[in-house]
C-alpha cells in the first residue's frame, strides 16, 4: 500500500500553487495601477 501524499505544509504541490497565486496577484496589481493611475497603496488608503 502506498501512503497518500500531503498537499499541505512545505510540499511541492502547495509551493507551486503559492507561487502561481503570488504571480497572479502581482500582475493584477500592476494592471490595476495602469488602469486607475493610482498606486496599490493609494487605492487602499495607505499612500
Amino acid at each position: 500500500m502506498t501512503e497518500p501524499t500531503s498537499r499541505f505544509g512545505f510540499v511541492a504541490f502547495a509551493e507551486t500553487w503559492n507561487g502561481r497565486l503570488a504571480m497572479m496577484g502581482f500582475v493584477i496589481g500592476l494592471a490595476t495601477e495602469l488602469l486607475t493611475g493610482q498606486s496599490i497603496l493609494g487605492q487602499i488608503g495607505l499612500g
